[in-house]
C-alpha cells in the first residue's frame, strides 16, 4: 500500500477503536481513561494479534496483514459488513495509476437522455459526467462551470443546493461524505482527490467534522424530498446502478412518487 493509503487505514482503525466502549466488547472499564473508547492493547488481545504489530497498523507504518488478521482485527472492533469490507479494501495491495476522468459511452449517454425522468452518470471522483434533460431541470448541472459539477461540491458548499434539499440537507451530505470515503481511501494522496478535498474543506464549514468521523457506509436506494424553486415539493426514489462498460461509472435514477 501507498503511505497515502496506510495513513487512512491507521485513521479508520483509530476511528473505529475510539468509538467502542469496553462494555460494548465485554471488558471492564478498569482505571480511569484518558481517551474515549478502547485502548490499543485492548484491540490487539480481542483480535489475537502482537500489540506491537497493531500499533504499526495504526500509525501506518508498512505492514501486510494478512486476511484472516483482516477479518479478526473487523470483529475486535465490531465492524459492520460495509466497514469490515472497506478494511479487506485498504488492506490490499492494488497499485492505483494517476486517476484520470472518465468518458461516457455514447450507448449510455442515448440510454439516459431517453428516460423521462432525471437521470445522470458518476465517476469514480463522483463528478457527474452526463445527464439528461430531466435532471438538468432539477439539478441545474448545465449552468455550472465544469469543475463544479462534481455531487459532493454541489451539496456541500453550493448554496442554491442546500436549498433545494430543505431540512433534509445536513442528513444527506453526511450520506454522501460517508459513501464518497470509501472511494477516497483507495485514492488517498491522488492528486485530483486531494484537490477535491481541500475545496470541500474551504468550501463547507461541516464537512471537516464530517470527514474526521470517517464513517463508511454503501450506495443504496432510498427516498429524496426536494424544495425546487420553480417545480415546488418533489419527492423522489432514486437507485444507482454500475456500467458493465467501465465499472468506474455509475449511473442515478430518480423515479417521482
Amino acid at each position: 500500500m501507498a503511505t497515502d493509503r496506510r495513513n487512512e487505514l491507521g485513521d479508520f482503525l483509530r476511528s473505529r477503536r475510539e468509538k467502542l466502549s469496553p462494555k460494548t466488547v465485554g471488558l471492564r472499564p478498569g482505571r480511569r481513561r484518558r481517551t474515549p473508547g478502547l485502548r490499543r492493547e485492548e484491540v490487539a488481545e480481542l483480535a489475537g494479534i502482537g500489540v506491537d504489530w497493531y500499533i504499526r497498523l495504526e500509525q501506518g507504518r508498512s505492514v501486510s496483514p494478512s486476511v484472516t488478521t483482516v477479518d479478526a482485527l473487523a470483529r475486535a472492533l465490531r465492524l459492520t459488513k460495509v466497514e469490515h469490507a472497506h478494511l479487506r479494501a485498504l488492506t490490499g495491495n492494488a497499485d492505483r495509476r494517476a486517476f484520470r476522468r472518465e468518458t461516457v459511452p455514447d450507448s449510455l449517454c442515448r440510454l439516459i437522455g431517453s428516460l423521462d425522468q432525471p437521470a445522470y452518470v458518476t465517476g469514480r471522483r463522483w463528478d457527474v459526467l452526463a445527464w439528461n434533460k430531466a435532471a438538468d431541470e432539477v439539478f441545474a448541472f448545465g449552468r455550472l462551470p465544469e469543475e463544479d459539477r462534481n455531487v459532493l461540491i454541489c451539496i456541500l458548499t453550493l448554496p442554491a443546493t442546500r436549498k433545494l434539499f430543505g431540512a433534509g440537507w445536513a442528513d444527506e451530505a453526511k450520506r454522501v461524505v460517508a459513501q464518497f470515503r470509501a472511494t477516497h481511501d483507495l485514492w488517498a494522496g491522488d492528486p485530483a482527490f486531494v484537490a477535491l478535498l481541500e475545496r470541500l474543506h474551504r468550501g463547507s464549514p461541516e464537512f471537516a467534522g464530517w470527514w474526521k468521523a470517517h464513517d463508511i457506509r454503501a450506495a443504496a436506494a432510498g427516498r429524496k424530498q426536494l424544495k425546487h424553486p420553480k417545480k415546488g415539493l418533489l419527492r423522489f426514489e432514486h437507485a444507482s446502478f454500475q456500467a458493465n462498460d467501465d465499472p468506474s461509472l455509475k449511473l442515478v435514477i430518480y423515479t417521482p412518487v
